[in-house]
């Protein structure tokens, strides 16, 4: 009787070591993690006197908050989002992939390419080395203020991030 136990318990234990092959784990922004970030960032865009609107997606570049200020340009509000989804889509902040774009860059003709919006603003939100979202402003004037909001937003919830 001993030995069919040991036999049968060997054999579910094979056969959840061989499902487990077929599966992974990802972790992933919350949905109050990524409401956080885009309060905070919005926070610093209004205490810099800037209107704009925040977007925060999650690693799949599926939105998960979106925040426009009263006066930001009704624009920005797929700005923000397309900055948010090429951060993540490209596993870069844009500003970085402003630079790499640029024409006489080998990767250049990406640029026109739908959906892909390279211009400073969009920062990756990672976790324990792990991409897990990430964060589009638009609206501060300058890519470059609109990426200072984003970062902002990103020390907020550095601490929900730790794993």
């Amino acid at each position: 009787m001993i030995p069919r136990a040991a036999a049968a318990l060997a054999c579910i234990m094979a056969a959840s070591a061989g499902a487990a092959d077929g599966t992974f784990t990802v972790k992933t922004l919350t949905p109050e993690a990524a409401l956080k970030a885009a309060q905070a960032a919005l926070a610093k865009c209004r205490a810099e006197g800037f209107q704009v609107t925040v977007a925060v997606v999650d690693r799949s570049a599926v939105t998960q908050a979106l925040l426009r200020d009263r006066f930001a340009s009704p624009n920005s509000v797929d700005l923000a989002q397309r900055k948010a989804q090429t951060a993540v889509n490209f596993r870069m902040d844009t500003s970085a992939l402003d630079r790499e774009l640029q024409p006489g860059r080998p990767s250049a003709a990406l640029r026109g390419q739908p959906n892909v919006t390279a211009v400073a603003g969009g920062v990756v939100v990672e976790a324990g080395g792990l991409l897990v979202g990430g964060i589009g402003v638009s609206g501060a004037p300058g890519g470059a203020n609109d990426e200072l909001c984003a970062r902002e937003g990103i020390k907020a919830i550095a601490e929900d991030l730790e794993f």
